[in-house]
């Protein structure tokens, strides 16, 4: 691990109790408490739609498996947040799109109502000056951002209806192709080579309104039309090295250096199946998993059941998971490739699963 990882270790090693009398500790959390922390994409309404959960109280990861709280960000010193805005790829019809407008706009509405709830906590950012402005109150700013541009449908307007909910990213796609572009892992392969027709017009008018384009689960062809169409930098704000990691939905070293170039940003992610290549037998469990949602409108019952396949799968594999160092070794290739500028931390946490950052800590202190 080289000192080019020192802001980040407080985060990173707060876990694993450090010594007080650790040098490198002593001055990662000097720099911790001075800058900016934000992590660039965190699932917290994943959770907050869990009946009775409460954003505003603090939890135990153990007990109900989550990951965020508003008492949690402030005791890890997390003084911003991306709260995405995630659904899963459905069917690309018109009652599809519209139950995923509904599906979002209901996320929208749970972060605000949380906000509101919560004024002396947490308030909403939606640019960097508010992010400074209330770190200094002593509050978590919370920034939006959305997984899955499935949401916008044909409907172009709907950027518009988004920005003004405070959303300032949006991940073009996720696990399958949608309107916009074709998806890296999609099972079918490529729709359009890359961006749509469709996907064509949305960026520049993401562009216009000031929402960030994420290329975090594009195929490399919609990652480098992206790049192209678009006058401002791009994000990937979680994802991993495919040189490190060897997943399609992970960062070639060219398009991380094509990010930097443009003045964008890589948030490395804590998914343990993107920092450390799993067995195939491994992979392909996880990928059954994960597909069986594309094309189905998500209801509480199969939602439980991917959840029970998930931990049963989890199980099996546990001695696969990837540790603290290859969350550094990730942000690490990163700085050596691109420089420091342009690496940063998307955790996924509450997207990570229900108890992959325990057993990755377990892991890291054997």
């Amino acid at each position: 691990m080289t000192s080019s990882l020192i802001p980040f270790l407080p985060f990173l090693l707060s876990f694993l109790s450090p010594s007080s009398d650790d040098p490198i500790a002593k001055k990662a959390h000097k720099i911790h408490q001075k800058v900016l922390t934000l992590d660039t994409h965190a699932d917290a309404p994943i959770m907050m739609q869990k009946p009775g959960f409460d954003v505003g109280a603090s939890h135990d990861t153990k007990r109900d498996g989550s990951q965020i709280d508003f008492p949690r960000m402030k005791k890890g010193s997390m003084d911003a947040m991306f709260f995405a805005v995630y659904t899963s790829q459905g069917p690309r019809t018109d009652e599809g799109h519209a139950e995923a407008k509904q599906n979002a706009l209901n996320q929208f509405d749970l972060i605000h109502k949380a906000l509101k709830q919560y004024p002396n906590l947490a308030e909403l950012a939606t640019s960097p000056a508010d992010a400074y402005r209330i770190k200094k109150a002593g509050k978590r700013a919370v920034f939006i951002g959305m997984e899955n541009g499935y949401p916008i449908g044909k409907d172009l307007s709907m950027l518009k209806t988004y920005y003004d909910l405070g959303c300032r990213y949006i991940t073009l796609t996720h696990f399958a192709n949608n309107l916009i572009g074709d998806s890296s892992t999609d099972p079918d392969g490529p729709m359009y080579g890359g961006l749509s027709d469709f996907g064509k017009l949305v960026v520049p008018e993401m562009n216009r309104l000031g929402i960030l384009i994420d290329v975090s689960h594009v195929a490399d062809s919609t990652f480098y039309d992206a790049l192209a169409l678009s006058k401002a930098p791009v994000i990937a704000s979680h994802s991993n090295c495919r040189a490190l990691c060897d997943f399609p939905r992970n960062m070639t070293d060219d398009m991380i250096k094509a990010i930097a170039a443009k003045g964008g940003v890589v948030q490395v992610n804590f998914v343990s199946d993107y920092l450390k290549k799993p067995s195939d037998a491994h992979r392909a469990a996880k990928t059954k998993i994960r597909m069986s949602r594309v094309g189905k409108v998500a209801t509480p019952d199969m939602e439980a059941k991917i959840a029970a396949l998930s931990d049963s799968v989890s199980k099996v594999y546990a001695s696969e998971r990837a540790s603290l160092t290859d969350i550094a070794d990730h942000i690490d290739h990163i700085v050596k490739i691109a420089g420091i500028d342009h690496v940063g931390i998307g955790s996924d946490f509450d997207g990570v699963g229900v108890s992959m950052v325990l057993k990755t800590l377990a892991k890291s202190r054997t």
